[in-house]
């Protein structure tokens, strides 16, 4: 199977990611967790081309150590969440407080 074929494996395990899901008010927390579990039944391709879920490529941030880039996605209508992809696995990093916040913006 390509590695575009592949499902997406979620990595959740970030505690920065942890902090801002599990504070979201619940709304938008069981708005991420539909987003998370649509994400996993997609494929990398698909990811790529989901224009809900907007990923993109974040330059205006320095990745962090180990990390050759980041990316940016829609987690809920307001919010966008940084990850980054590791093989087979999406590891979520953060939740923005706000859409710009995802790109080191104020």
């Amino acid at each position: 199977m390509a590695s575009g074929e592949a499902k997406v494996r979620l990595d959740l395990n970030n505690p920065v990611f942890q902090e801002n899901l599990l504070t979201l008010q619940k709304t938008e927390r069981h708005a991420a967790l539909d987003t998370l579990n649509k994400i996993r039944q997609l494929t990398w391709l698909q990811v790529y081309r989901d224009s809900g879920l907007k990923w993109e490529k974040i330059t205006s941030v320095r990745p962090p150590a180990g990390i050759d880039v980041i990316y940016s996605l829609r987690i809920t209508q307001v919010r966008r969440a940084t990850a980054y992809r590791d093989g087979a696995f999406m590891r979520f990093l953060t939740v923005a407080p706000d859409h710009d916040a995802a790109y080191g913006k104020k």
